[in-house]
């Protein structure tokens, strides 16, 4: 079985295996169309339709990976620095509910266009589930939605009432189901043969699935402060088993990336930005537990089922764990400014969708910067969160303007996973378990 890491590329395989029937890259079909990036992985000459998946709205639909999803987390974590911004003013809150709607509005279109691309071509769903890297993206589906349902408490809940809290809590358990779905299922996965890699090979984005439910746990502590005691018991001792699933599986993660940059280097120039994500499980693995203790202090003296004192001990414990992983946090951070600083001097750094990755990851690190300087409280840890706050505003409005450049030229809609798209002997795609089961019928 060949192994993924030490391999060929998938659209270098295609180039060489399949030059009698392909198009060759970064050439014209004979209908005309031209892929002058060479971000079509399949041009065809001899199936029409094939080159009908590469125009228009289906090219769009037919490449939209998860990656997308991204965008929403960015956006969401842009809506909530400001609202939790210590430095209040109308304004402020104003622009939140602003970026909520569009938040909104961007997670529906991806929703909807996902559902469009695995209905229309669901072999897709197979492929893009057995790509090593790809697959690493279903992780931002349920943390985007996260962001939407921190907001609705944030906002909704103190505008609308007692519904909207059974709202937040039905959205809440849906989220937490696809969350620990997807950190289970390809924590697994990344085990399985299909699956091999090599220790350079590995990226930061393997954290990607591991933190959506450190964001479950997050949003489920402040979904906590609006329900009734007994159902707030509940969600506190769920969102620590969540916290427990993920966070110390993150820093697992952590010690393999520590060793493949202390062997192998840095990334390559395209992921480089990478290196900022070990930001978003320890910042939101701090922000968490010191929520969740917080929450502890006001609801177990509330109830019987545990010492009153517990509450108190796990506020004390949590403030000192998220202080240790926000300073675990600033060792990474200044990692990842010097990894970029050097790539950037000797090689650049080409726009991609993985710029996103500059700001859920400092976001979520800003958020639980502020939550520390409240609970202290400090004027420094509050001053060093809002120029936190301020440097994601600001790298949204850069990424957001060259993400929608590179829609419009549709540059960025590019799925390399599809490359892996096997074809039966009529030429019509099938997806890789049915390739296996037609490389073993005897001709």
């Amino acid at each position: 079985m060949e192994n993924p890491a030490v391999t060929a590329p998938a659209v270098e395989r295609l180039r060489s295996n399949n030059t009698s029937e392909t198009a060759p890259i970064n050439a014209t079909s004979s209908d005309g169309h031209q892929d002058p990036a060479g971000l079509d992985p399949i041009l065809s000459r001899s199936d029409a339709s094939t080159l009908g998946y590469n125009k228009g709205w289906r090219r769009i639909v037919r490449n939209f990976s998860p990656s997308w999803f991204s965008v929403t987390m960015g956006t969401g974590i842009v809506s909530l620095i400001f609202i939790t911004i210590p430095f209040k003013a109308a304004w402020l809150h104003y622009l939140g509910i602003v970026f909520f709607a569009l938040n909104a509005a961007l997670f529906s279109v991806a929703i909807i266009v996902s559902g469009m691309r695995y209905t229309i071509w669901p072999e897709i769903w197979t492929v893009m589930i057995h790509d090593a890297t790809n697959s690493l993206f279903l992780g931002t589906v349920p943390m985007g939605f996260a962001t939407l349902i921190e907001m609705w408490i944030l906002v909704c809940v103190p505008a609308w009432g007692r519904w909207a809290v059974w709202v937040a809590f039905g959205a809440w358990v849906l989220d937490c189901a696809v969350a620990v779905a997807v950190t289970v299922s390809l924590a697994i996965l990344l085990m399985s043969a299909s699956y091999q890699r090599s220790l350079d090979s590995i990226t930061a984005a393997q954290l990607l699935p591991i933190a959506a439910t450190i964001v479950a746990a997050g949003t489920g502590a402040e979904l906590a402060s609006i329900m009734s005691t007994e159902h707030a018991l509940g969600v506190i001792i769920t969102c620590y088993v969540l916290w427990g699933m993920a966070t110390p599986l993150a820093l697992s993660v952590l010690v393999m990336y520590y060793q493949r940059l202390a062997l192998h280097k840095m990334p390559p120039r395209e992921i480089i930005v990478s290196a900022f994500l070990p930001l978003g499980p320890l910042g939101f693995g701090g922000y968490t537990i010191l929520y969740l203790g917080k929450m502890a202090r006001e609801i177990f003296p509330r109830t019987a089922n545990l010492d009153p004192i517990a509450g108190q001990v796990a506020y004390v414990l949590g403030f000192f764990v998220a202080l240790i992983m926000w300073g675990f946090g600033l060792l990474w951070f200044s990692i990842a400014l010097a990894s970029l600083y050097m790539t950037a001097r000797d090689q650049g750094v080409p726009f991609n969708m993985g710029w996103w990755g500059f700001t859920f990851p400092l976001g979520v690190y800003a958020c639980s910067t502020i939550l520390i300087g409240e609970e202290l409280p400090s004027v420094f840890f509050k001053v060093l969160g809002t120029i936190f706050g301020t440097a994601v505003i600001l790298l949204w409005i850069v990424i957001a303007a060259g993400t929608a450049k590179g829609a419009y030229t549709g540059a960025l809609f590019h799925a390399p996973c599809l490359a892996n798209i096997k074809k039966n002997e009529n030429g019509k795609p099938v997806d890789p378990g049915q390739a296996e089961k037609l490389e073993r019928t005897p001709t």
